[in-house]
């Protein structure tokens, strides 16, 4: 097989790719907004991106094929995502000359209505398949996207796309999807990145046992868990196409304490990302809890609007350049600076500091424990008598009011991150008597397991 390098987001969930076309030349697919890693894997191999190809019209990332193409590299999207930017469109059928190494299209509708899988042919060996999201290891993407009424269709579109144009492709190619495990477009999908049409064929639970139709698309929609909110806005993003960037530092302005006062006032949202242990030590009033990680883009999305300007509250623990392009990458542009000398600052010019307890699994005693983590993850096991709030349903104050407010309540995720940021949603909700587990649900221990 050529060289073919993934690129990991793990937390977004997804992989992008580089292909050595042999020739000093590169072929990408499906980039995310930040060009920096395949930009490095391009300087590190001596390569040059001639080509970057899109599967689909992304919902979960901006995508970085504009930030590529601006460098002189061929933009190659389906025709049916109906980019208003310069790009070649590809349909059903085509092929696409690399240089020795060539792409057959095939359309496979399912995850959106416009979607492409990429056959990599080495002469005229199948070499690879680039399935975005119409195969992946142990699932396929979600079809639920787009609207209500288009979801069934789109799950039925899926079934013939699988059955009809991948599954007769032989058993032994590898099969490289853009979406896998720790992806909210992922239904069902296992921990493995990448697999092979025979391993799915055999092995995916939603297609063991050549299902008919009907009972694939009870299986793809029984599986559907919640997703971020901005995944409704990032296709007209993508679409209309995102600012290039090119490769600038970032700048992340620094705003005094009166000046952070002035952007509240404007309707700024606060957004602390120290870790757990230094926001429970004390924190801006208000502020949101969204430490620095992986997840950390995912969870600004779920949980702050697009539209609205956000002030960060950071420490030396952050790269400012990582954390910038990390909200680009879903569509946030207004991140206005963060608080010059951190929460040091706050406290030195005198303002109040809000603390909330960071406790072990004794710190649930004579509290209601309340488990925040995602539908899937409290059915596998939970603490008995448990309450369950997934996270991003508190970004609804109204569900959290429904807490009483005076009632003493432990809050738990799998680590303390997501326990943290509900915390301070409780908080601002006006909830005075909120603890967080440092831990999961295994360290209280009396576990039960739904379904």
């Amino acid at each position: 097989m050529p060289d073919v390098v993934p690129l990991v987001d793990e937390g977004l969930g997804n992989s992008a790719y580089l292909v050595d076309l042999g020739d000093g030349g590169a072929l990408v697919v499906d980039p995310e907004r930040d060009p920096r890693p395949y930009r490095r894997e391009l300087d590190r191999r001596g390569l040059t991106s001639r080509f970057v190809v899109e599967t689909h019209l992304h919902a979960d990332f901006v995508s970085g094929g504009r930030e590529l193409a601006a460098t002189g590299a061929r933009l190659l999207a389906p025709a049916g995502s109906d980019l208003t930017f310069p790009h070649e469109p590809l349909a059903d059928g085509d092929e696409v000359d690399l240089g020795g190494l060539r792409l057959q299209v095939i359309a496979t509708p399912g995850h959106t209505p416009e979607h492409l899988a990429h056959l990599l042919l080495d002469g005229a060996r199948p070499a690879a398949l680039f399935s975005g999201g119409t195969l992946m290891a142990g699932g396929v993407a979600r079809p639920d996207l787009l609207t209500p009424e288009r979801t069934e269709p789109l799950a039925r579109a899926a079934y013939r796309s699988i059955t009809r144009r991948l599954l007769t492709l032989p058993d032994d190619l590898p099969v490289l999807p853009t979406h896998g495990g720790g992806s909210f477009c992922a239904a069902g999908a296992s921990g493995e990145r990448t697999t092979t049409i025979g391993r799915e064929r055999d092995t995916n639970p939603l297609l063991t046992g050549d299902p008919d139709e009907d009972t694939f698309v009870a299986r793809l929609l029984g599986g559907l868990g919640s997703y971020p909110p901005y995944f409704l806005e990032l296709r007209d993003v993508n679409r209309a196409g995102p600012v290039v960037h090119g490769s600038a530092p970032v700048e992340l302005p620094t705003l005094s304490v009166h000046e952070v006062d002035a952007a509240v006032a404007d309707g700024a949202e606060v957004v602390d990302v120290r870790s757990i242990d230094a926001f429970a030590a004390g924190h801006l009033p208000g502020s949101l809890s969204n430490p620095w990680r992986p997840q950390f883009a995912t969870w600004l999305g779920w949980l702050v609007r697009r539209d609205r300007p956000i002030v960060v509250v950071a420490d030396g623990a952050v790269d400012r350049q990582d954390l910038v392009w990390a909200a680009r990458t879903i569509g946030y542009e207004r991140i206005v600076g963060e608080l010059a000398g951190g929460i040091d600052a706050w406290r030195a010019a005198g303002r109040p500091l809000t603390m909330t307890p960071l406790v072990g699994p004794r710190g649930a005693a004579g509290r209601r424990v309340v488990d925040v983590r995602q539908d899937a993850e409290f059915d596998s096991g939970h603490v008995a008598g448990a309450a369950h709030i997934e996270l991003g349903a508190l970004s609804d104050l109204s569900v959290a009011r429904d807490l009483v407010p005076s009632e003493p309540v432990l809050l738990h995720c799998g680590h303390g991150e997501r326990a943290m940021t509900a915390a301070s949603l409780l908080e601002r909700a006006g909830h005075r008597d909120v603890t967080v587990l440092a831990g999961g649900p295994e360290d209280i221990g009396d576990l039960r397991a739904d379904g």
